[in-house]
Parts: structure tokens; sequence; C-alpha cells
């Protein structure tokens, strides 16, 4: 038994006067006005409609009942104008999760455009260095880096490829000096983001394609991208640092690269989401917006060709 369906072809009848009315104006058989009602009644125990050859009147029940049933099938209908409505227009609270980096040097720049075009939305960002579950926590989008954790449901879509390098300050170098070749890395103070595999080396490509793993006395280790650049720039030593994690700094001349002939590796930026399937509004909006601002995702958009 449909109930809801019971309801409304119930309520139908009472509107319309005669089960056959009903029948023509919900497009159903008289047979199955006829059912719907008597299931309903069968299921509820009770009779609803007093029923003559010539008329229907209500029961005592049945007046009480459809002021009940009413007030649902208004709620119901409600109910699905507003989910209908925001499934085409973006309204709502947009939950993000961003990782630091990029949330406080390339989203922060992205998102009063974005609010511009979308004045209905709400945004709710997160930004942390700590991998969360996206669906768990109640996540619309979620923009990481590839070596970060999500659930393997989710649609992911790369917006950048970020390469990872070593930078400073143009005054620290005023004061003790560039490193000339690798292994000078190893007296210089060094400014380490804490992930456990990079406390005491650095894994450094050279151009002929072998790889060594640089011994670094840290001067700061830290798990906040924006504070690691902050003591960059006040000169407190070198940093590996991924471009996106830089804003403009390379391109203005407030950092500059250290041995740019060596790699450090390249970290991937994806934004993420659930299934493409009946995605709401102001998700699709955000996603149709990112993916705008990143028209080549197999590139570093980040690193300026000056910096290159």
């Amino acid at each position: 038994m449909d109930r809801l369906q019971s309801m409304r072809v119930f309520a139908k009848v009472v509107e319309q006067g005669s089960f056959a009315r009903a029948g023509q104006a919900l497009d159903i058989s008289n047979a199955v006005v006829t059912r719907h009602v008597a299931d309903l009644e069968e299921h509820l125990g009770t009779r609803l409609l007093n029923r003559t050859t010539r008329k229907l009147s209500l029961t005592e029940t049945g007046q009480a009942y459809l002021e009940r049933v009413l007030q649902i099938l208004q709620e119901i209908d409600e109910a699905e104008a507003i989910a209908s409505s925001q499934s085409k227009k973006p309204t709502g609270t947009l939950r993000i999760y961003t990782q630091s980096g990029f949330g406080q040097l390339q989203l922060a720049k992205l998102l009063p455009e974005y609010a511009r075009r979308y004045p209905e939305v709400t945004l709710d960002v997160t930004v942390s260095e700590y991998n969360v579950d996206l669906v768990e926590e109640g996540y619309d989008v979620g923009i990481l880096i590839d070596i970060q954790k999500f659930d393997s449901s989710m649609i992911a879509r790369q917006l950048g490829c970020s390469e990872i390098l070593l930078c400073t300050s143009p005054d620290y170098i005023k004061h003790h000096g560039a490193p000339k070749k690798l292994e000078d890395v190893s007296k210089h103070a060094c400014l380490n983001f804490s992930y456990e595999m990079l406390r005491h080396h650095w894994p450094v490509k050279a151009p002929d394609g072998s790889t060594t793993n640089i011994p670094i006395k840290p001067k700061v280790i830290c798990n906040n991208s924006e504070l690691l650049r902050q003591c960059a720039l006040a000169g407190m030593g070198i940093a590996i640092r991924a471009s996106f994690s830089l804003g403009d700094d390379l391109a203005t001349g407030r950092l500059v690269r250290v041995l740019p002939e060596y790699e450090l590796g390249k970290v991937s930026v994806m934004m993420v989401y659930p299934s493409r399937r009946l995605l709401s509004a102001k998700v699709r909006s955000f996603v149709d917006f990112m993916t705008e601002q990143f028209p080549r995702p197999d590139s570093d958009p980040w690193l300026s060709p000056a910096a290159a």
C-alpha cells in the first residue's frame, strides 16, 4: 500500500465529491480510486466516508483525519518545492574543507568572485593541515593535496600540479649567502614542515635523475604552511614549500628560489566532492567555478615564468 498516494486520493475524493470525478482529476480509474480509499480505511481500521448511491459524506473520524491529511500533503508539497528550487538555484550553506596552504593563499583570492556570482550561498570554510573524513563530517567539497586521504566513493578532479621547491628571502641570502651546491643546504638553517619523512633530510633529484637525501638542520619545524611562509619571509632560513603555498612571493621577489636546477617533486591539488549524480546546485556551481579557474590541471598555475 502506498499510504501517501492513498492520502492524496482520499483528499481528492472529498474535494471532488465523487470517486469518478477524483479518478478523472488524477487520471486513474474509478476502481483504483475505490481501492486506495478501501486500503486506507482497512489500514486505519475505521470508516472515513459514508457512501450512498447519490452522495458521499465524511464520518466524524474522516473529518478529523482529512484535516491532518491536508496539512501533511501541503507540507510535503512545500518540502518538494524547496528541494526542487535548491537543486536548480545555488542557495544554502556550502561546507568546504581546504588544505591550509591552498586555502589561505589561493582559495582566499577566489572566494570573493564566487560569492559575487552566487550571493545566496553561505560559505562555511574549514582550513586545516589534518586529514578529515569529508563524508562523515558533512563537507560538500574538499580541496586537498594528493598525499591526503579521502573517501574512494568521492569524485576527484585535479586543479593543478604544484612544484615543491627551496626558497628563502633576499635578506637571508644577504646575511648568510645562498647555497652554491646541493651539499651546502646542510649548512643552512632550514624551515621544515612537520612530516616525519622530512624532519631530518630532504629528498632531492639532480638534473641527471639521481636522487640524494640531503641532511638538514631544522631551525623551525611547524605543521602550518602560513607560519612557515612568514618565517621564510622574515629571513629565518631556507624553506621547502609547494608553489601554491607561496602566493605571489616568488613573482614579487619577496622570496627567491634556491638551487632551482634541482627537483624536489610535485604534488597534485585535488578537488573532491560527492558523486556527479544529483549534485545540489550549490556544489555544482562551486565545482564548475573552480574548474573554470584552473583550465590546465596538468600544469603548475602558481609558478610564474620568472620564478620557474
